[in-house]
């Protein structure tokens, strides 16, 4: 029943995040940066309540560990979500964020000199090529962002493209290093246990120092946000700034969507975990195709295919569904 309810709610809480993320970005697509904090404070409060029990619980790994995670960890939500600001629509971040398994490989053949079989290649070409298919297609149709309550002079077709050309690297930076992130907990976990709570609450408060940097930045949106249009709100009959309201929305189901991935890998097995996951990304790119009525083209299906062919490919979830019908059930002793 447990698990049930967490499939569910990774659903709920995973693609309801989607929705609110491109309502604040189609509104104002500079607004990644206070995004990222309001996500980084309210789960590193909650993490503070109830994992480090109000800063009692002492961490079981080192603090100085944490911290090369939590610059890796900083590093690829910022860029995932400042690359909004670069001509990047929805859907095409969706879909090169759903293509991390080549950086997992790259990094892994590079750093662990791990091999691979036929079939992972396969695979990863297969993502590859999806990817590229979709970036190519979404490049030849770019639009310029314009950040909420700023003029901005027109820009030239080569200043779009140099914009976007940018956050395609954002996007790649952030690929990579979050799978240099990953390798990094692996060699964690092997050392000090598995503590994914722990690990939760402290690569998000150990970065909120961090977001110093960008304070002009948020405090900028913090007023822009407040001038957005008023939404009457049902329950308490007040009218609240519209943005204030998506902000909300998105980092409350931000907490719901990744507490209940963290229940899913301790209930469900690695399989039920890897097609959750991937078809709840699916399910996320088919929702923003349809209800933002975002472009869409056959070339932009044929890379979504490649791309999710692939990911299933790579995580041998066909097999392990076979393996899994196909073995016997245990005999009942009498």
């Amino acid at each position: 029943m447990k698990s049930a309810i967490a499939i569910v709610m990774v659903f709920v809480g995973c693609c309801s995040n989607v929705v609110f993320l491109e309502l604040l970005v189609k509104e104002d697509p500079s607004s990644g940066n206070i995004i990222t904090f309001s996500q980084f404070f309210i789960i590193a409060l909650e993490g503070f309540i109830i994992t480090a029990h109000f800063g009692t619980k002492k961490p079981s790994i080192g603090i100085k560990d944490y911290a090369v995670l939590v610059a890796m960890f900083f590093c690829a939500n910022v860029c995932n979500n400042y690359a909004f600001n670069f001509n990047i629509p929805m859907p095409l971040h969706m879909i090169f964020r759903a293509g991390s398994l080549i950086a997992n490989m790259i990094m892994g053949i590079l750093i662990l000199n791990k091999e691979y079989t036929s079939s992972k290649y396969l695979s990863v070409f297969m993502i590859t090529l999806g990817i590229s298919v979709c970036t190519i297609v979404s490049g030849k149709d770019m639009k310029a962002t314009t950040p909420l309550n700023q003029i901005v002079p027109e820009q030239s077709e080569m200043d779009v493209l140099f914009w976007w050309i940018v956050g395609i690297l954002l996007l790649t930076v952030a690929l990579f290093v979050s799978a240099r992130m990953g390798i990094y907990q692996e060699e964690l976990y092997k050392r000090y246990g598995k503590h994914p709570r722990e690990s939760l609450y402290y690569t998000h408060l150990l970065p909120l120092p961090g977001f110093l940097i960008l304070y002009e930045n948020i405090y900028s949106h913090i007023i822009s946000f407040a001038q957005s249009e008023p939404v009457a709100v049902p329950v308490i009959g007040v009218g609240l700034p519209k943005l204030y309201l998506y902000l909300a929305g998105n980092v409350l189901t931000q907490c719901v969507c990744i507490n209940s991935v963290y229940v899913l890998t301790t209930e469900c097995t690695s399989l039920t975990v890897t097609l959750v996951v991937t078809l709840r990304k699916f399910i996320s790119l088919l929702f923003s195709i349809v209800y933002f009525k975002n472009e869409f083209t056959f070339a932009h299906w044929l890379g979504t295919f490649l791309v999710f062919s692939g990911t299933l490919i790579f995580t041998e979830v066909v097999d392990k569904f076979r393996a899994a019908i196909s073995s016997p059930l245990p005999k009942k002793v009498e």
